[in-house]
């Protein structure tokens, strides 16, 4: 089976949740893509943003095109949170995606969606949630993060962990980077589709 993970970052919190997922596709036996969704803000804003540096960690991936979606039998997208909602970047690759739609090229394939914020209750439900709807209107089937991933049951730290996707908190700053529960949420969950995938293609 094939999994493709999509990620956009702007500091590069999304790019750790998108290598742990690449780690959990792996662990399903899957041959694995990490893709970066193509920037869309200015090089010089970005270094005034102080995002410019963090992004160079993950500059040598390839990026993404509306023509990989055909490729993967499951699709891990990587969706950081803007106000509830996907960011500009994605929203930008996925308006460019018509001719993949028309095709029906992703009908039938597995999507799973995981997300981040800047709070604890910064929308990264809501970003998962409406992702999944311009998923279904590409056909994608739908699957989320199940509790029979342990980690669901911690409370004894702040974690971004929801049944419809593994997601991040990174701080009002920036400065909290992804912990282990979280990493291993979105290995599960990357596995998790890669198995179900497999099994929808075998």
């Amino acid at each position: 089976m094939k999994t493709a993970i999509f990620f956009y970052s702007t500091y590069g919190h999304m790019y750790k949740m998108a290598q742990a997922a690449a780690e959990g596709a792996a662990r399903a036996g899957a041959e694995v893509r990490l893709l970066r969704i193509p920037e869309v803000i200015p090089e010089e804003t970005l270094k005034q943003m102080g995002a410019y540096e963090a992004q160079q960690a993950f500059a040598d991936l390839p990026l993404a095109t509306v023509d990989d979606l055909r490729w993967p039998d499951a699709a891990v997208f990587g969706v950081p949170t803007r106000y509830g909602n996907m960011p500009g970047q994605f929203r930008n690759f996925f308006d460019r995606a018509g001719k993949i739609w028309t095709d029906g090229a992703t009908i039938g394939k597995v999507a799973t969606v995981m997300s981040s914020s800047g709070t604890q209750h910064g929308g990264q439900e809501t970003t998962i949630l409406t992702t999944q709807i311009t998923l279904m209107h590409l056909g994608y089937v739908i699957v989320g993060l199940p509790y029979s991933y342990q980690g669901h049951s911690k409370i004894d730290a702040v974690s971004g962990v929801t049944p419809y996707g593994a997601s991040t908190i990174a701080g009002t700053d920036g400065s909290r980077m992804p912990d282990e529960n979280e990493l291993e949420a979105a290995r599960f969950q990357a596995e998790h589709a890669s198995r179900i995938a497999g099994k929808l293609f075998d």
